[in-house]
């Protein structure tokens, strides 16, 4: 069989995955249960941040966490009748919470999101796509310069990693991005970052220039890999199998099962997140920022304002949560306090979430099966980069990056 890649996975780093091989030369074909671009990589923030790069998992976690639950005001809820089949993901989590895990964390991370406009901009430049990437600004908004200092050790490992921030104070706030509230009197400004205006709309945009060059996109569930050589041969599907010669899975946390079905048990949690988009919405800002209170993420777009953010454990199964979208809406208007629109949407979707922080990137074993998934909170932002460098390997071109950080068999 002449080199056919399946690219299991409709998101940006399936899609990245896909063009990056298309580029050098590959047959590939994307399969995946829904359209491309309508999961998970269509609501999160959109927020290229290369500075994304320290994990949640910081010294000191594990002695905060129940007070954070309990917390009505703080961004984080869990469904307690899940918290059984959570605890073993939990204990390995929370083991990363100190210093040394943290650093080494923090260092893999930036090897995968310190350059993200850059990566978005070789992806899709030459694809007439370019417009879709906006440079910006990526500001962190406090209350007061005393919360903004209480976090000197996250912003420590950011300016070892090359983010020093501009602070801004007083009034001197408003005159920068005049939607804030008067309750927040300290900013704290990083320059060189960017956004994406609409997330689901540019990973569309991408798929449908894959398509154009020849790409196949194929909707389907797959089921199971076909390994009776040693190595995949093909794969099955909902829609009949699919001959391969090697596989790429990029189904974010939908991607755990199918690792069993290679037997590893990944210790990867579906972390539930929410966003509100502010239809048509006026008296928001006109730049992307973190309101470090509510620890989510306001982004201007197509739509209108989009607020995202909220952490929540419940799995995969359950609806929507009432109180993480109440949370984010008293947050919003706190922070924007003149915000009106025209309507609401709420959107509920699944990060997915390893138990040490890292993304999963490299070959199972010799099976010519690839991993590009567990990118947590950064999978927009590392999308393009995780693509190129799968890519990489399994054309055999030279990645310059260590990969050893996310080999996929790291956890057993």
């Amino acid at each position: 069989m002449s080199r056919h890649v399946v690219v299991i996975g409709g998101g940006i780093v399936g899609v990245s995955t896909a063009i990056w091989l298309q580029r050098a030369g590959v047959d590939v074909t994307i399969i995946d249960r829904g359209a491309p671009g309508t999961g998970t990589s269509h609501g999160n923030g959109g927020i290229l941040a290369a500075c994304a790069m320290v994990p949640v998992t910081g010294p000191g976690l594990m002695t905060k966490a129940p007070g954070m639950l309990l917390d009505r005001e703080f961004p984080l809820f869990l469904r307690w009748g899940y918290l059984p089949k959570l605890l073993p993901w939990l204990r390995k989590y929370l083991a990363t919470a100190n210093d040394t895990d943290t650093r080494r964390i923090a260092l893999g991370l930036t090897s995968i999101v310190g350059d993200s406009v850059e990566q978005h901009k070789s992806l899709c430049d030459d694809l007439g796509l370019g417009d879709w990437v906006t440079e910006s600004d990526y500001s962190f908004a406090y209350a007061t310069r005393a919360k903004f200092d209480a976090e000197s050790y996250v912003w420590e490992l950011r300016r070892e990693a090359g983010f020093v921030p501009e602070l801004i104070e007083g009034e001197d706030v408003r005159d920068f991005e005049p939607a804030l509230g008067s309750e927040i009197t300290c900013v704290a400004r990083l320059k060189n970052q960017g956004f994406i205006r609409s997330p689901g709309g540019y990973v569309q945009a991408l798929a449908k220039a894959f398509q154009g060059m020849g790409g196949t996109i194929m909707q389907a569930e797959v089921k199971d890999f076909d390994l009776s050589g040693g190595s995949v041969r093909a794969v099955q599907t909902t829609q009949g199998t699919v001959n391969c010669t090697e596989v790429v899975l990029a189904t974010g946390v939908w991607s755990k099962p199918m690792m069993a079905k290679l037997g590893l048990n990944v210790p990867l949690e579906a972390e539930r997140g929410y966003h509100i988009v502010f239809e048509g919405s006026t008296g928001g800002p006109s730049k992307p920022f973190m309101i470090a209170s509510g620890k989510f993420v306001a982004t201007p777009m197509e739509q209108g304002l989009r607020c995202a953010g909220i952490v929540e454990f419940g799995g995969l199964e359950a609806g929507p949560s009432n109180a993480p979208l109440a949370l984010l809406r008293r947050q919003a208007a706190a922070a924007f306090p003149n915000l009106k629109a025209a309507n609401e949407i709420e959107w509920l979707g699944h990060r997915p979430a390893p138990s040490d922080s890292l993304p999963l990137i490299g070959q199972v074993g010799e099976t010519k099966v690839f991993t590009a998934f567990g990118h947590h909170h950064i999978g927009l932002t590392g999308g393009p980069k995780t693509g190129r460098l799968v890519a990489g390997l399994i054309t055999g071109a030279q990645v310059n990056t260590d990969l050893t950080p996310y080999h996929p068999q790291r956890f057993s």
